[in-house]
């Protein structure tokens, strides 16, 4: 009754719909969550020899589905409430409380989605089985590096194992070219559907997840389940998590002493990515030695010999770092998967309004891109005009040695075969704005140059390419303009060699004058 009362009633109410709210969350949710919590025995949810008991998820799901139902619906009646007209003493707890819920509700949401679809995807029912695309950070392509190294990934009631193991090239070139929608393919050109190198020059990880499925089908005759990809820094990650991985003695002995005879979270990166191309002359054995290593990184993992929190969280960095990326071929999965970073999709729920994306394709046909340093940078975010402008700065620096030429391998610099030459690196760089948005002008050093301003679903897409020499530097500025979105600006780049951290500098505030 006191709750229709004017100036006192909205303040009571706003007060019991807080109350209701916390017992709603205290029986319904926290409830629910400790009984799970204390019947699972989160040692058995890492891979093991024995491999993952999954049925104790599998169990859990259905208490982690309610938890999160419950706090979800709680937050959206307290989001419902107009703090506006409330006194401070209620208004203040109120925005707390729902910023807390809110929070709490988007890390149930993922523990509920997690638990609905791990226990499936990890092969409870029916194996698994799926095509893992090593990406070689060395040639960039958009969503990280080259796919030159693949293998099937099996997983049987929770337990991995590396099935065959082939190299991009040898599955060469498809003819026709495997289908693509017209936008990307008017970006990228019609090479992401001729050969397994190029699927991932779009950084759209759905299609060059369902491209590659194509392709192995088309080659095998088999059609696997879906498709994860991981890099080399990633797998440093990893490292971390298991400790050093000791190389088998028939891949050691095949490649020599030059290249260690184990594997750590130091040395990876450059053993994989420079110190290989280097000691190993043959293109198709540094493939067979890269998913060879990969496969002794991927046996530790699958032998449990790593501490389950730190494997947790490593693997974690690596999505974080889009270094990570699952695709299934089962549409109700993909569209979970879809909603999450570890989808790596230019577009729906995953991408927030203010997105802005840089992405870098190899134009050198080499290995030379373990040698660039990039930075990215918002350097300007301003309203003129009732729209929003914002400009991106991409900084890029050959470290390669001045005598990169003659000093590093042919393969590495690509000896001038595609047009560039020796030493040199030829980067294509593409931009992406928000929806609505429109690249107005690319900037290269002060100087204003042409571009390419496309389309890629609704996004504003522009290209442009660069040429460094040994100890070069040059940057480009995409400036954005027409955004009608407000938040703020969220920067996603491809994964290079550097940590992301790294790469993403602090935004620049400056006027549009």
């Amino acid at each position: 009754m006191a709750a229709v009362l004017p100036w006192i009633g909205p303040n009571l109410q706003a007060a019991s719909e807080v109350s209701s709210a916390a017992d709603d969350v205290a029986r319904l949710g926290a409830a629910p969550l400790v009984k799970v919590f204390r019947s699972l025995d989160w040692n058995t949810l890492t891979p093991s020899s024995a491999g993952i008991d999954l049925a104790p998820l599998k169990a859990a799901a259905p208490s982690v589905q309610s938890a999160a139902h419950a706090v979800r619906e709680s937050a959206q009646r307290l989001n419902r409430i107009d703090e506006s007209t409330l006194l401070p003493q209620i208004s203040d707890p109120l925005v707390s409380a729902r910023n807390e819920l809110t929070g709490l509700s988007k890390g149930l949401d993922s523990a509920s989605d997690a638990a609905n679809l791990a226990p499936a995807m990890m092969g409870a029912d029916t194996p698994r089985r799926y095509l893992l695309l090593f990406q070689n950070n060395a040639e960039s392509r958009a969503t990280g590096g080259i796919p030159g190294a693949l293998a099937v990934l099996s997983v049987d009631k929770g337990k991995l194992s590396l099935g065959s193991q082939t190299t991009a090239g040898q599955l060469g070139a498809f003819l026709p070219p495997i289908s693509v929608d017209g936008e990307q393919q008017a970006i990228y050109s019609a090479r992401m559907g001729k050969f397994m190198q190029d699927v991932n020059l779009t950084p759209d990880f759905a299609t060059t997840a369902s491209t590659a499925q194509t392709m192995w089908e088309k080659k095998n005759g088999e059609r696997l389940d879906g498709v994860l990809s991981i890099d080399p820094v990633a797998l440093s990650f990893i490292l971390d998590a298991t400790g050093p991985v000791e190389l088998t003695q028939a891949l050691t002995q095949q490649f020599g002493d030059d290249l260690p005879s184990e594997l750590t979270s130091k040395n990876v990166v450059p053993t994989l990515l420079s110190d290989a191309y280097a000691k190993i002359q043959n293109p198709n054995l540094q493939d067979v030695y890269f998913a060879g290593a990969a496969a002794e990184i991927f046996a530790a993992i699958s032998d449990g010999r790593s501490d389950p929190k730190n494997l947790m969280e490593a693997i974690s960095k690596g999505i974080d770092e889009r270094r990570i990326l699952l695709w299934s071929g089962s549409k109700d999965e993909q569209a979970t998967i879809g909603k999450y970073s570890i989808g790596g999709l230019v577009s729906g729920s995953s991408v927030v309004p203010t997105q802005f994306g840089v992405y870098f394709n190899d134009g050198t046909g080499a290995k030379m891109d373990y040698w660039i340093k990039r930075n990215v940078q918002v350097v300007r975010d301003c309203t003129r005009d009732g729209y929003r402008e914002v400009a991106l700065s991409v900084t890029s620096t050959n470290t390669a040695p001045e005598d990169a030429a003659v000093s590093l391998p042919e393969y590495v610099t690509g000896g001038g075969v595609f047009g560039v030459p020796a030493g040199t690196v030829q980067t294509n760089i593409v931009a992406y704005g928000p929806a609505q948005a429109n690249v107005d002008t690319v900037v290269k050093d002060g100087l204003q140059i042409p571009f390419a301003a496309q389309r890629h679903g609704q996004r504003a897409v522009g290209t442009s390419t660069i040429k460094l020499a040994p100890g070069e530097s040059t940057t480009l500025i995409f400036n954005f303009g027409h955004i009608v979105q407000h938040s703020e600006p969220q920067l996603v780049v491809t994964p290079t060699t550097q940590l992301v951290k790294d790469v993403i500098k602090t935004p620049v505030a400056s006027s549009c004058e």
